[in-house]
């Protein structure tokens, strides 16, 4: 049994439909918070049950006779006590393979959020619990998500400066989950997972006006004033505060990669930013 924690959040859902081309239904526990929300899934013959990361007397009943899980990093906060809940009880359940979402470059990144993953691999070494790491890169969603505002404002804004990273789609994170949950020869591997084409905000801006035939330019801000933009915009203070964060660490290369793992796992190149970003303009 393989048991998907965050099943309904927005890898989780793309993990399981790429699950359910590699095993049967009945092999696939979807860990949600809402049932209700999960209808979906338990239509498709998936397991539903109630895991939150906060709660873990839910998190030791969803392990229940399960040999593998996928632990979806949580949200920013509470992320490394949650994770250590899901570490924990999957010890004590005897779990064969525990996979962990992490961050590209955790062990060397000075982001806020590379300091999460960071604790969380070094939780689950020390647990002794069998591991494989997925060092996820950015998701080139965090842009196409933002095409609306950029064409409507003609202008995009950061904090990475000229720098280059590696983003992917989120469906290619997920399928690589999956292949690594159903596949053998993984065990123990820490993948670096990006895309293989590197880009700058100023070219995303200058695909996103290419695609659009209307002019969209990049804004580069200081980290404190694009923080306070992001504020301005209605994010929370602690978002906000972690997304500037993350411009600057984009800025030093801490989210750029060549390391092809993505690709290889999948068997072909990831997608280009510029075909999903045309893709985003089209819609």
């Amino acid at each position: 049994m393989i048991l998907v924690t965050a099943a309904t959040g927005k890898l989780g859902h793309h993990v399981i439909k790429h699950l359910l081309h590699r095993v049967p239904a009945s092999q696939i526990v979807a860990g949600v918070r809402n049932r209700q929300k999960a209808k979906e899934l338990a239509d498709k013959g998936i397991e539903l049950r109630e895991l939150d990361y906060s709660k873990p007397s839910t998190i030791a009943e969803a392990m229940m006779g399960v040999d593998k899980v996928l632990l979806i990093s949580g949200n920013e906060g509470e992320r490394v006590a949650g994770h250590k809940a899901v570490i924990e009880a999957a010890k004590k359940a005897g779990v064969k393979l525990l996979v962990y979402t992490s961050a590209l470059h955790a062990d060397t990144g000075k982001t806020l959020i590379h300091a999460d993953h960071k604790a969380t691999e070094a939780l689950i070494r020390e647990s002794g619990v069998p591991f494989v790491f997925l060092r996820n890169g950015w998701y080139t969603e965090n842009y196409t998500d933002n095409v609306g505002p950029a064409l409507q404002h003609g202008a995009m804004f950061g904090a990475t400066k000229d720098a280059k990273f590696s983003p992917a789609p989120r469906e290619e994170y997920a399928e690589a989950a999956a292949i690594v949950l159903t596949a053998e020869g993984h065990l123990g591997k820490t993948y670096e997972l990006a895309g293989d084409t590197p880009i700058s905000m100023s070219e995303i801006a200058a695909e996103v006006s290419r695609a659009a035939g209307k002019p969209v330019t990049y804004n580069d801000l200081p980290q404190a004033e694009y923080n306070a933009m992001l504020e301005k915009v209605g994010l929370p203070a602690g978002l906000a505060a972690l997304l500037a964060d993350s411009d600057v660490g984009i800025a030093r290369g801490e989210l750029a990669s060549t390391s092809g793992d993505l690709a290889r796992l999948l068997g072909r190149p990831t997608t280009p930013p510029a075909t999903t970003l045309a893709s985003a303009v089209r819609a």
